[in-house]
């Protein structure tokens, strides 16, 4: 059996597993195997972020729309039917942005909604 030298790319490898740890506390950024298994955590957390982002923006969203509909007398859920019906077609992130930056049109958006 030829011996097989594996010094570059073990070592390699190990700088890439401490290069993402930089910023850990303590060992978990110094020492190889607290900080790989820190990184591989820290990866598992990073993707499941990415999709809860998605359900967090949505819930605020909903939460803008409804607390915006309420000063015009009307619930999100009610909104959003009188929104359907008229066809007037406006995603949860449109409608919360008028909300908050563009009083005025998301009134006339909901008078338009209520006239049809």
């Amino acid at each position: 059996m030829v011996r097989v030298k594996r010094g570059k790319v073990a070592r390699t490898r190990r700088k890439k597993i401490l290069k993402f740890a930089k910023g850990f506390k303590g060992a978990h950024s110094r020492l190889f195997r607290t900080a790989n298994g820190q990184v591989m955590k820290a990866l598992v957390y990073s993707y499941v972020g990415r999709k809860r982002r998605k359900n967090d923006f949505k819930k605020l969203w909903v939460c803008r729309i409804n607390a915006a509909a309420r000063a015009e007398g009307l619930s999100y859920s009610n909104l959003k039917n009188l929104l359907k019906k008229s066809s007037i077609v406006l995603n949860s992130k449109m409608l919360a942005q008028l909300s908050i930056l563009d009083k005025e049109t998301f009134s006339c958006v909901i008078q338009k909604a209520k006239s049809n």
